[in-house]
């Protein structure tokens, strides 16, 4: 089994209402687009927002940890992490950070489509897979 070699910094953030969250949304995208999207390595920022109108996820996805680490060695860390500070200022509600001291995660497994698996044949290790 393969596994990715994407690399990503999971930022959490526990906000108060939909309109925080959308708020969030839109100051971590500029600051995506102004401090970090354009370095080697940099494949995306995904916005997950919770349904209740609580949670704001930024999944920032690296192509390697080699790539990430190199941004970390490389940017402008102070000059960004105002820019977040200036941002959580900014907005009308209150956003806290929920993340751990390092909110860094490599890929350990990965399930993509495919045809439904059933539990292995009797006697067998090997699974059925429905078609076969």
């Amino acid at each position: 089994m393969d596994v990715p070699e994407d690399f990503y910094s999971v930022i959490d953030y526990t906000v108060d209402g939909p309109e925080t969250q959308q708020e969030l949304v839109a100051a971590f995208a500029e600051i995506q687009e102004r401090w970090v999207r354009f370095y080697p390595g940099y494949v995306s920022s995904r916005f997950l927002v919770g349904e209740d109108g609580t949670r704001v996820y930024n999944l920032v996805r690296w192509a390697t940890e080699a790539d990430y680490r190199h941004f970390e060695q490389t940017s402008d860390t102070e000059g960004r992490m105002a820019a977040i500070k200036a941002a959580l200022e900014r907005l009308k509600g209150k956003a806290e950070p929920r993340m751990t001291e390092s909110p860094r995660y490599r890929v350990a497994r990965e399930v993509t489509a495919g045809p439904q698996v059933l539990s292995a044949p009797r006697g067998s290790s090997v699974p059925q897979r429905v078609g076969d």
